[in-house]
């Protein structure tokens, strides 16, 4: 099928400019034009999707076009309807204007149109049913993290080291690692990852971090924090993208954010969820998945295990908090008070009682055993409350808020015992340290704060981002 369409003027000089001599080499696919197709389309046009019968996210797929006539005949540009959708003026375009999408740039349909011309090749050790998103996923090579930061990186996930003396703290494609009684900068951490989600001591040496490059990819990776690597300035640098003995092993990749992860009390089992809404269970000595939960209908923000290992809960931004039979692996109860988004889930000691947290801006315990109704406020924050986090041992939460406070909870008596302010933004992250003695928090704006759990005094302020230097406010 074949449509008449009316250009934009700028479009075309575009083309035109960019149709000749600078591309005299083959257009790649793979590495120049798959990518625009995946910024551009493959929201719409994948697997799941499907938009209009069109998936794209093969390149036979992609050729073959979807039920409104789209595809490529290669070698012959006026045939290719894929590509009139993409440089029209008129209303149907892709993307979809009606979503206010923007438009393919013109320099990038120009790389479109020239591989068209030359013949819309598939580059060689690439199948044509092989999954494009995966393909491109492989090939990506990750940035390495800045010497020195220009601006701070949003801080959304912290853990103190298990011996209670660096600070573990997300950065840009990296992990930075803090001494907690000065404040400086000991080490830092390269990731693929783009941010750090979750932080979970596994031992001395190793840490599981889950993390993502958002709407694009996904991992959960074991590291080695023990192990050798050269200095800068004092600083070790190691090197968890490329070095085995630094990144040990990665238990997951997938195509979108990996948010929650929690430890079976056991130490034995791995419990992840993300924006695939897809709870995992892994067995962390054959690193192999051993249990799969899909039933909440948006991602799921946090997972919790309870004291004996043989449930789980979870909650998610369908606003509902579930917990689920480890043996039979099912679902059964649903907790839905909050109705609003629930961010982080916890457990009593004795097992029968689970904590959530949300964007009610509630604190709320309920009875593992009941059919979700009927649970209880314990107070509140002042905004929606972004993280939870339970010690694994003593009867101590900690709450991070939009409100720009934390505060502490004493789970056995379901009370708020201390409220830590100073904090100038948006708190994504807390973490209260192995013996119980610290907290530390930190969110958009890059700061951290630690505080004494025992008087709440505030014992370290710091900017989490090697070589930031702040500049003066303008008079």
């Amino acid at each position: 099928m074949h449509y008449t369409f009316k250009f934009s003027f700028i479009a075309v000089l575009a083309l035109l400019s960019h149709g000749g001599q600078l591309f005299s080499q083959q257009v790649s696919f793979i590495k120049e034009v798959a990518p625009i197709f995946k910024e551009y389309c493959f929201a719409c046009h994948d697997s799941k999707k499907r938009s209009g019968k069109y998936d794209m996210t093969t390149f036979e797929q992609l050729l073959e076009g979807g039920a409104g006539g789209e595809g490529i005949v290669p070698g012959k540009l006026k045939e290719s309807d894929l590509f009139h959708l993409i440089v029209t003026d008129e209303k149907r375009r892709m993307p979809p204007r009606k979503d206010n999408l923007s438009g393919v740039p013109a320099a990038k349909a120009a790389i479109i149109k020239t591989w068209i011309e030359q013949g819309a090749k598939l580059d060689g050790g690439i199948e044509p049913k092989a999954n494009l998103v995966k393909e491109l996923r492989i090939r990506w090579q990750p940035p390495t993290p800045p010497e020195k930061y220009q601006f701070p990186a949003v801080i959304n996930a912290l853990v103190f080291t298990t011996d209670d003396k660096q600070l573990i703290v997300s950065g840009h494609h990296e992990l930075t690692f803090w001494d907690v009684a000065t404040g400086k900068l000991a080490k830092r951490l390269r990731t693929r990852a783009e941010r750090a989600y979750a932080i979970i001591p596994l031992d001395d040496n190793r840490i599981i971090v889950a993390g993502a490059r958002p709407g694009q990819e996904g991992d959960i990776c074991i590291y080695n924090i023990s192990a050798a690597g050269p200095t800068a300035n004092g600083v070790v640098v190691l090197d968890g993208v490329a070095n085995p003995k630094v990144r040990e092993k990665t238990l997951l990749e997938v195509e979108d954010s990996v948010l929650a992860l929690d430890l079976s009390p056991d130490g034995k089992q791995l419990a992840a969820g993300g924006c695939d809404r897809i709870i995992r269970v892994w067995d962390l000595a054959s690193g192999k998945i051993v249990r799969e939960f899909e039933n909440h209908a948006d991602w799921v923000m946090g997972v919790r295990f309870t004291p004996d290992g043989t449930r789980l809960l979870s909650c998610s931004r369908d606003k509902t908090a579930k917990i689920w039979d480890l043996k039979t692996n099912e679902s059964i109860m649903t907790m839905p008070d909050h109705q609003n988004i629930v961010y982080g889930v916890g457990v009593k000691a004795d097992g029968k009682t689970g904590y959530s947290v949300g964007a009610d801006k509630q604190v709320r315990s309920w009875l593992l055993s009941g059919q979700g109704k009927g649970s209880k406020g314990l107070g509140s924050h002042g905004d929606e409350i972004l993280h939870f986090k339970q010690h694994p041992k003593l009867p101590l939460g900690a709450t991070a808020s939009a409100d720009k406070t934390v505060k502490l909870w004493d789970l056995e008596k379901g009370t708020n015992t201390k409220t830590f302010t100073g904090l100038k933004d948006h708190v994504f992250a807390v973490a209260i340290s192995t013996k119980g003695e610290l907290v530390a928090a930190g969110g958009y704006d890059g700061e951290v704060k630690i505080w004494q759990v025992a008087d709440g005094k505030e014992t370290l302020s710091f900017i989490a981002a090697p070589g930031y230097v702040k500049k003066a406010d303008p008079k």
